[in-house]
């Protein structure tokens, strides 16, 4: 009996999480005036709907400038229903005023993250179109992590600089008398001697030391990680947008041999951007291919660690992504992801960095759609 409470625990807990995944918990703040004596039943009321408009606004504008931008495009869809897209409301706090007429509610909601995006791919500009007039694109995200670090010592050099300057002065002073004088036979002599020496010497000794160290930046290299629910991801999240998506995979036998999927997982193991000669062997292919854009990206795994809150391991993703026009006589990046930080975590390390892959990977389509589609790009 107390095994099989266990397993409906277990499964009415995996339920509820799977069903509510996709919640999106946001604050909001919000203050009205008041011209009646006391605030009203209806007031609050606009007070709080007010409070729950400021907490969807809040939460684009945490999601980015591309994000905040789409929200205009829904603002009156969600007005018009907003039990579809405001789970749950509570109110966290209220103050009135009736000096000053004011009334003011802190709330915090629960919003469908679904419904907002189905709300906004319904209002795209770029879905709003026939979908086979959509321009097509490619794309390539590799996962990859550190294999080998190379680090170096600090290279030390010194200088020594010694001079020495001796100065000196002698000199020598010699008196001396002598005489001679005869008397009766006897001849008497006399002699004096005076000398005097002098001697100065002076030594100067300068020493100057110095040098330098010499930092030398350390180097990586990079493995791959493969993911398979990597590329099914980044697909639902562009086509969910309304984009004619394929992988680069599919590109590579219709580009005339110029687009080559080996040379670019190649590069992203030794550094984080092509080389001229691939990038430019991309542009060449895509054009050959037919297909004006491409999205590129890499999703770098850190070290595993321990969620503090959970006790679960814990992986963190950074991601760096772009798209790319080649349609222009001079390619450009017409959306920029990144410098990004996602963490998943899980019982093990391999389920905890699929957790941060898949939010790394569904967070950073989602980015690169929506600038997209505020730049009118379909």
């Amino acid at each position: 009996m107390q095994i099989t409470k266990f397993i409906f625990i277990c499964f009415f807990t995996f339920f509820s999480y799977s069903s509510y995944a996709d919640v999106i918990t946001s604050k909001g703040k919000f203050t009205i005036k008041y011209s009646e004596l006391k605030v009203t039943s209806e007031t609050k009321d606009k007070a709080l709907f007010g409070a729950e408009m400021k907490a969807i606004e809040t939460y684009y504008a945490e999601a980015g400038d591309a994000q905040s931008e789409n929200l205009d495009l829904i603002r009156n869809k969600i007005k018009e229903d907003p039990d579809r897209f405001i789970l749950e409301s509570t109110i966290l706090q209220e103050s009135d005023n009736p000096d000053s007429h004011q009334y003011s509610v802190v709330v915090r909601v629960s919003l469908n993250g679904s419904n907002l995006r189905n709300a906004l791919k319904n209002s795209s500009t770029t879905v709003s179109n026939n979908a086979g007039l959509n321009s097509q694109l490619a794309f390539i995200f590799v996962s990859r992590q550190v294999d080998a670090q190379t680090s170096f010592d600090t290279r030390i050099t010194k200088r020594t600089i010694k001079s020495e300057k001796d100065s000196g002065v002698d000199s020598t002073l010699h008196k001396g008398n002598e005489g001679e004088s005869i008397a009766k036979s006897k001849v008497l002599t006399s002699a004096e001697n005076q000398r005097n020496t002098n001697k100065i010497s002076e030594q100067s000794v300068t020493t100057e030391s110095g040098g330098s160290n010499v930092v030398r930046s350390g180097s990586s290299t990079w493995k791959l990680i493969p993911s398979q629910n990597l590329s099914q991801v980044i697909i639902q999240s562009f086509k969910t947008s309304g984009y004619r998506v394929v992988e680069a995979q599919f590109v590579e036998p219709i580009s005339n041999g110029k687009l080559k999927v080996a040379a670019i997982e190649s590069d992203y193991k030794s550094g984080n951007d092509l080389t001229s000669t691939t990038l430019q062997n991309v542009v060449t292919g895509l054009r050959v291919a037919k297909i004006r854009y491409f999205a590129l990206g890499t999703l770098d795994v850190g070290q595993v660690g321990e969620d503090s809150a959970t006790g679960l391991k814990r992986v963190s993703v950074t991601v760096n992504a772009k798209v790319i026009d080649v349609g222009q006589n001079i390619p450009e990046s017409v959306a920029v992801a990144g410098p990004m930080q996602y963490s998943g975590t899980g019982p093990t390390e391999d389920e905890a960095k699929t957790n941060a892959l898949k939010l790394a990977a569904q967070n950073t389509a989602r980015e690169l759609t929506s600038q997209l589609s505020n730049a009118g790009i379909r």
